[in-house]
């Protein structure tokens, strides 16, 4: 296809988009859909006017996932209705930390006895699909900064932390594959600098980044200063800034992302708390607020975007056995039982159990981590067979989840929903 045909093409579904927006939040099924319809019908799988090689196109795609989801983890952060404290925040933890374990076992567990690949392949691709998106689940997450749903808020801290908490098991796997340096086989270097260092580190310059900024602005803003702030600027220097120095050190850029939005959010909050009413008659902007606007827009085009190329690589024939058997067991089988094996004894209702079980949406992320791997010297053979299953993967995700959000959410808001404290 020529550019000028893109134009329209791309044009065009931007004006339906934006004129259907109502019918569409109306409507059973969620925009992802839309997208991945629109890039199958125009890729190998029906018209064949384009097929996007993510083999070939690895560099550019990890860019593209990698930004996608840096923005969609600010947004989330800064969403988060409670302050940071263990009681409240103990089930997304357990989510992202012991049910990411399990799951990235369990999918290695079916890899290694069913699809006879590698145990590193197997490690790998458990680690590529087990953490939920923060960019393509926006219909099961936090909606605005005073959305106190506890499942909302559940799914979105973990997506946030399990964008980070992930990266460890890719490096494990890209190890075991003899593409990464672990430290012997007692796994020293992982342990110490993937695990704990990284880790710890990110979550640290997340928090510092986030407070200093937060207090920097409430202080321009109030007299005598009284600046004028712009808080795009602001929020995209921030998820730079922070993104890059973890980057510089080795520490997870995605956690540590996320952790400074939570940061910046929480602060400006306290910040705000500690002024008494009759000191002020109208509340001062905050930089959280004044960029999440721009950071919803830049989400949504980048999930247009990412989904229309996914569709653009899927051939009739990607459809296996196995692909889709990977998939099914991940939704069906080891999702669920990380859930409640992970959730066990920490008092989270049952209904949130439930339907955090199912609502483990697959994305962008896993794209990333994928384009990752093989930029990192991923043998071209294995590279293949982990593109295919994980595009499927990441297909039936949009799809089945896409399906079923709206209706099991409006049943499960019928019924009351609980709130965070």
């Amino acid at each position: 296809m020529a550019s000028q045909h893109w134009f329209v093409l791309i044009g065009a579904l931007l004006l339906v988009r934006g004129l259907t927006a109502t019918l569409l939040q109306r409507s059973p099924v969620t925009s992802s859909i839309l997208y991945l319809v629109f890039g199958l019908l125009v890729g190998p799988s029906a018209l064949h006017l384009f097929h996007f090689n993510p083999l070939q196109e690895s560099a550019l795609l990890e860019t593209l996932t990698e930004v996608a989801v840096l923005i969609s983890l600010f947004s989330a952060g800064v969403k988060m209705p409670v302050p940071f404290n263990l009681p409240r925040w103990r089930t997304p933890i357990l989510l992202a930390t012991a049910s990411m374990g399990i799951s990235v076992g369990l999918v290695a567990a079916f890899c290694y006895y069913l699809l006879d690949l590698p145990l590193g392949a197997g490690v790998l691709l458990g680690a590529i699909v087990a953490p939920t998106d923060p960019v393509l689940a926006t219909d099961v997450q936090v909606r605005h900064p005073g959305d106190r749903d506890l499942l909302r808020f559940t799914l979105t801290s973990e997506a946030g932390m399990n964008d980070g908490s992930a990266f460890p098991f890719v490096m494990l796997g890209l190890g075991l594959l003899g593409l990464h340096d672990l430290g012997g086989e007692h796994l020293t270097r992982w342990w110490l600098v993937e695990v704990l260092w990284a880790t710890l580190s990110a979550v640290a310059i997340g928090v510092a980044a986030g407070v200093a900024l937060a207090r920097m602005g409430w202080k321009l803003r109030r007299a005598p200063h009284q600046h004028q702030l712009m808080d795009d600027f602001l929020g995209l220097g921030l998820i730079a800034v922070v993104y890059g120095l973890c980057v510089m050190v080795d520490a997870w850029g995605f956690l540590a992302v996320f952790f400074a939005a939570v940061a910046l959010r929480q602060t400006e909050q306290k910040l705000a708390s500690s002024v008494p009413a009759a000191h002020t008659t109208t509340p001062l902007p905050t930089v959280s607020e004044g960029s999440l606007v721009f950071k919803e827009h830049l989400e949504r085009l980048s999930e247009m975007l990412l989904v229309i190329l996914v569709g653009g690589t899927l051939y009739l024939n990607s459809w296996t056995w196995a692909a889709v058997g990977l998939s099914l067991f991940l939704f069906l089988v080891a999702r669920p039982l990380s859930v409640f094996v992970g959730l066990a004894g920490s008092g989270t209702p049952w209904r949130i159990q439930g339907l955090a079980a199912w609502f483990g949406v697959r994305g962008v992320g896993s794209l990333y981590y994928l384009m990752y791997a093989i930029q990192h010297g991923l043998p071209q053979d294995l590279a293949l067979q982990l593109i295919q299953f994980t595009l499927i993967v990441v297909t039936m995700s949009i799809l089945l989840h896409g399906i079923s959000v709206k209706p099991l959410l409006g049943l499960f808001w019928r019924r009351g929903k609980p709130k965070s404290q």
